[in-house]
């Protein structure tokens, strides 16, 4: 068991708020600022009006802005904070799935099998591992989000103004998201779009569902033939939402026919078929994103060629015709 060596941070410290800083909550800057202390310390020298903003108490909730002075009183901090452990493939996979890069974000080709961030029961997830291997990088933050077992297309913005330009798209809905999977069964249609609205909800186990309801938050997903196999359909969907699970649970419940290796949706004698044929992760690929540049306004599309695995399985599908 290692043991976390302490030392006293200097004497009071006044920080401007820049630009990159701006907008964010005051317990937010303070727990990236204040690396290694508790969350509950930080809450506490707040509350007891150790750090002030522009000389006046303030929540923690206090949203920040540009040229606010923030007093950071003397607080114990962690010389070295505990290493996460992230592995060489996961490693290399990031460091190989660059799809595009600048200043203000970049896109990956998130691999399947991983969570975007850790958590219960998570050690590292991608976020985790992009800043293990980019340790001299001052901001790198999830745009969005991917299940865990879908590859594909990840936006990760390098700076907080790229992240608030590029969160105003997704939630205005103008960031086209394409996905392509294998759909269980024949799917005769050509296209269809799904206006089915989502809710979620926790199973007693603590497993989150989604499923269709008329109290349920809006939901639209085109989707579009691509392709008939013998037992399964190769289709395209464009969400105009994002809902969690949307895809999966618009395809399971409004087409009738789920994602192949779809364990929490799917078919379970259908997935222990394409087991069989060596197939062991969910078909779900974010292929392309396109979207406004948040810097020069050009439109930008970035696409993820589908990983070895899927394109094995289409293959072996398209023999069985």
């Amino acid at each position: 068991m290692t043991t976390t060596e302490q030392s006293s941070s200097p004497k009071v410290q006044l920080v401007e708020i820049t630009e990159e800083q701006c907008d964010q909550r005051l317990d937010n800057f303070l727990i990236t600022f204040l690396k290694g202390v508790p969350k509950s310390h930080i809450y506490r020298i707040v509350r007891k009006g150790e750090v002030r903003v522009n000389k006046g108490r303030v929540d923690v909730k206090y949203r920040l802005e540009t040229g606010d002075i923030v007093r950071v009183p003397p607080v114990r901090v962690a010389e070295k904070a505990p290493e996460l452990f992230v592995g060489h493939h996961l490693q290399d996979a990031l460091e190989q799935g660059v799809l595009f890069e600048d200043e203000a974000f970049m896109v990956i080709n998130k691999p399947a099998g991983y969570a975007v961030h850790g958590g219960s029961g998570v050690n590292s997830g991608i976020i985790e591992g992009l800043r293990s291997i980019r340790p001299n990088a001052p901001f790198l933050e999830l745009v969005h989000r991917l299940d865990k077992d879908t590859s594909g297309c990840l936006l990760v913005a390098k700076k907080r103004s790229a992240l608030k330009k590029l969160h105003t798209l997704f939630r205005e809905d103008q960031v086209q998201k394409t996905y392509i999977a294998l759909l269980a069964g024949r799917w005769e249609r050509k296209k269809l779009v799904v206006n089915a609205p989502l809710q979620k909800n926790l199973t007693q186990g603590g497993e989150r569902m989604v499923f269709v309801s008329k109290a349920g938050k809006e939901a639209e997903t085109l989707f579009r033939r691509i392709k008939l196999f013998a037992d399964s359909t190769l289709v395209e969907a464009a969400p105009k939402t994002g809902r969690t699970h949307q895809i999966r649970v618009h395809a399971a419940t409004s087409l009738g026919h789920p994602i192949v290796g779809d364990e929490r949706y799917g078919q379970d004698e259908t997935n222990k078929t394409f087991r069989s044929r060596g197939f062991k992760r969910m078909f779900l690929h974010a292929a392309t994103l396109q979207f406004q540049h948040p810097v020069s306004g050009a439109l930008l599309t970035v696409s993820a060629p589908l990983p070895q695995q899927l394109d094995d399985l289409i293959t072996y599908e398209e023999k069985s015709l």
